[in-house]
């Protein structure tokens, strides 16, 4: 019984790993061309769409003929690639973990220089 798999289940179809992994490549394609946000988009819902197909088979067909893990493996996906599009996002706000700094920077920018600006220019022209 070498060809077993562990607890008796069964493994994704070849089909529908060779379906998640085409829109993988298309997502890795697209991610170089139009960025991460578009490519994860793009690649969740035609996830989305391989995962309506599935839970549609499973259901029709019943749990031996429909392959749940078809529908797990394709959830797994979405998941991942979920967390992809999140990780982005989340830089911004591991920067600001130091609102102060920021709160300082953003604070003097426009008012430093207008400020230091009337300053000199006060200074030269009572100076000279």
């Amino acid at each position: 019984m070498s060809g077993a798999h562990p607890l008796g289940t069964i493994p994704a179809t070849d089909e529908v790993i060779d379906m998640i992994a085409d829109i993988e490549m298309q997502r890795q394609e697209m991610e170089k061309e139009a960025g991460l946000a578009a490519s994860c988009s793009s690649a969740l819902r035609r996830l989305h769409e391989l995962l309506d197909h599935e839970k549609e088979a499973l259901q029709l067909r019943g749990p031996d003929a429909g392959h749940p893990e078809n529908v797990e493996a394709v959830t797994v996906e979405i998941e991942r690639v979920k967390e992809l599009a999140v990780i982005p996002s989340q830089g911004p706000l591991r920067k600001s973990a130091y609102p102060g700094q920021r709160k300082v920077s953003w604070r003097n920018a426009p008012r430093s220089p207008a400020r230091n600006k009337g300053r000199r220019t006060m200074g030269r022209a009572g100076g000279r």
